[in-house]
């Protein structure tokens, strides 16, 4: 007996006239991967792994807090040993990204040779000999957070469950290969955090010790901006450059765009900085929902007046 109607031999028929077009498809598909106005990457050399890189974001957390996100149990006795392989699977990981990144960068824009293999592991080792200069500021970081929030019980929970130290972490392993001039890692690891938490930190920003992002969603915080020590920031915070002219993009590159916020400065949920001008004083107070494109002296509240509410 034929399990088959008459209407599913008719789709079946139809089905496989259309996949007969297909291969037409195909080819006019791989004919437009050589238009020069779209973007692809079809080369003999690959380009770095988002894949690898959010494993490489892993790894960090597990060596920057030891214990907190290993799969394995981490005791006293097995601590040099299993940091021991933390630490050299991180080097093989980001050394090979890094030489990706590198040789893409030469082969995309025709630069000379740099010995790209060299330079990798010279920067891979560099990063991670930064480590404990990274444990110490994001120690000050979760310190800040749970000196700054009654409604945390313990560094424990702010570390396994704060989206801000989670985006900050990031910035600062980021930052450090901002720094080594380290092309696209960077700005793929802090638009990953920027993905996962809303909080969008630019690699190449400046940021003192003692760090505070209060709940975090909608931050913002671009490439030239400059914090000082035990600054504090809410929800909703913008820190950036003012509008720019058609086409300035190429002639502002490299130059200072955003504020500077000294040290000790809060900003409240909502606010909005901008200029590279503008500079917000040591231990001033900027209020919610506030619109600053000029500087504030030290020890300065700016603050909107009460508004008006109207009941009918």
């Amino acid at each position: 007996m034929d399990d088959h109607s008459p209407s599913c031999r008719v789709d079946r028929r139809t089905l496989s006239s259309y996949r007969d077009k297909l291969p037409d498809v195909a080819e006019r598909i791989i004919g437009g991967c050589e238009d020069g106005s779209c973007y692809t990457h079809v080369d003999y050399e690959p380009i770095p792994s988002k894949e690898a890189v959010l494993d490489i974001i892993e790894r960090f957390r597990d060596i920057l807090f030891p214990g907190y996100f290993n799969r394995e149990k981490l005791d006293p006795i097995n601590l040099k040993y299993s940091m021991g392989q933390a630490v050299s699977g991180l080097f093989d990981v980001l050394y090979e990204q890094i030489c990706r990144a590198i040789r893409h960068e030469c082969f995309r824009y025709d630069k000379e040779c740099v010995h790209c293999a060299e330079q990798g592991s010279e920067m891979a080792l560099s990063v991670l000999a930064d480590v404990p200069t990274i444990r110490r500021l994001m120690a000050s970081d979760v310190a800040a957070a749970y000196d700054g929030d009654p409604a945390a019980k313990s560094c424990d929970e702010i570390i396994f469950s704060y989206p801000g130290i989670y985006a900050i972490t990031v910035y600062r392993v980021a930052h450090r290969l901002y720094e080594l001039d380290v092309p696209l890692l960077p700005r793929m690891m802090t638009e990953y955090a920027h993905s996962l938490t809303g909080i969008d930190i630019h690699p190449g920003a400046e940021i003192g010790e003692r760090f505070v992002i209060d709940h975090g969603t909608g931050v913002v915080i671009g490439e030239t901006t400059e914090i000082g020590d035990n600054v504090r920031i809410y929800q909703g915070v913008t820190l950036g450059a003012l509008s720019l002219p058609k086409n300035a993009g190429e002639r502002m590159r490299g130059k200072k765009r955003h504020p500077t916020i000294e040290d000790d400065a809060i900003i409240y949920s909502g606010a909005t900085i901008l200029g590279g001008d503008t500079v917000i004083g040591k231990s001033s107070v900027v209020g919610g929902n506030v619109w600053l494109t000029e500087s504030i002296p030290p020890n300065t509240k700016v603050l909107l007046k009460t508004p008006e509410l109207v009941y009918r």
